[in-house]
This record gives structure tokens, sequence and C-alpha cells, in this order.
């Protein structure tokens, strides 16, 4: 049974269109390029892992910080700054990054223009501005969000604002991602629902875990599947 009209908040990054998919493919070129002499693959990604993770919480997101992280890694483990050789493969390595074109995940567009129809859409995105501004207007979806918001960061004080901005009542308002970290577990803690769409390329340090108990919480596999709800 499909509920009257809602408020529907979507991520855009692995919800609307694949984005760590390319980031990773970025990662796994750059661990064979590494070859460690005494570190295996798996170590060598940990590292890196931390280093995003203390860089992200510092700088934000988006390809200029994932590629101070590259370099940041590099340096660590070579133990020394990155010869102009070394900072020139890194940017040829990430190439992909910074051409990459915009790839809609099946489905978003059709469901977007049915979605639009019956209910109030908003946009929700953390990042860097000008990145995912030209994400969001190389998709063509925009025109579909009464509201287009790029956050620093995701938080519950973010879905607070947005609500206050907003006028929405929180009972209405349903967040929508792949990532439990950004997008259900604060927008639960600011009172919202929500819908978690697994993307099996969702970046790890985006992982947490989502109460199973939590009803106001609905779990979907595919993003069409949004139209047999709302």
């Amino acid at each position: 049974m499909r509920l009257t009209e809602q408020i529907l908040i979507f991520d855009a990054d692995d919800t609307l269109w694949e984005n760590n998919v390319v980031f990773e493919r970025v990662i796994d070129e750059f661990l064979d390029w590494l070859a460690h002499p005494t570190l295996d693959r798996d170590a060598l990604r940990r590292i890196l892992d931390d280093i995003e993770r203390a860089n992200s919480a510092a700088h934000g997101y988006g390809s200029k910080v994932f590629l101070r992280s590259l370099h940041d890694c590099l340096e660590r483990l070579r133990q020394r700054p990155a010869t102009e050789d070394e900072r020139r493969e890194i940017l040829r390595l990430a190439d992909a990054l910074i051409h990459h074109q915009v790839e809609l995940i099946p489905g978003v567009a059709e469901t977007l223009d049915e979605l639009a129809g019956r209910h109030e859409l908003f946009l929700l995105t953390k990042g860097d501005h000008d990145e995912q501004r030209r994400k969001i207007e190389a998709s063509g979806l925009d025109h579909h969000f009464r509201g287009v918001h790029i956050v620093r960061e995701k938080h519950a004080g973010c879905y607070l604002q947005l609500v206050e901005e907003h006028g929405m009542a929180p009972d209405r308002a349903w967040m929508i991602g792949n990532s439990p970290k950004s997008d259900i577990l604060p927008a639960r803690q600011a009172g919202l629902n929500a819908v978690l769409i697994p993307n099996e390329n969702t970046w790890i340090l985006e992982h947490e875990e989502v109460d199973p108990a939590d009803d106001r919480v609905l779990h979907l596999t595919r993003f069409p599947d949004l139209l047999s709800h709302f």
C-alpha cells in the first residue's frame, strides 16, 4: 500500500548514481602500483582507510581530499615526500575521478519521474560543493527536487536544520539512501523515517549497524521498489 503524500529526501552518491565504485577502481590500481615489499594488500588498505578517515574528518569529502589521502599514504609508507614522478603517477591514476561521467543507477530516472507526481522531493548530499553541484547538473535530475542541499557532513543537526528550514513534519519525512552512517542513523536520530537501499560498492567508512527492530526504517533492494511504497 502506498502512503499518502510524503516528503522524500534523497541521498545522491551511490543512491541516485554510482560513485564509490570509481574510487575503488583507483584504489585497486594505486595499491598495485605501491607494491610494498613487506605489507600485503589488506594491510595497505587498512592504512589508506585510516588516512581517509582522518582526512575526511578534517577536510571533508570529494576527489581533492581523496587525492590528498593517496599522497599521504604514499609518503607514510615510503617515509619521505613524494617525488615529482610519483605525484604525476597519482594524478594519472586518479584521472578517472576527474573526468568521470555521471552514471545513473538503473531505474532512478523513471522512478523519480513517478514519485515527483505524488510526493515532495528534496536532495541532500555531502561533499565538495562545486563537485557535487557538477554531478547534480550532469545527472539531469535536479528539476525533480524542491530543494537541493549540499553539506559538509550529515549528522542529526543537519537533518533538524533541513526540517526547520522547510517546515517539514518529521513523521511524514523519509531519508532515502545507501549509507547507514550518513543517511539512516542520523535521520532517525532527528526523528525522520528512513529507507535503506544498499549499494554493494558503499564506501567502507559509511558502514554502520542499523537496528533491525526499528520499524521506521524501510529496507529495500532496488531503487524502483520505492514505487511500491510511496
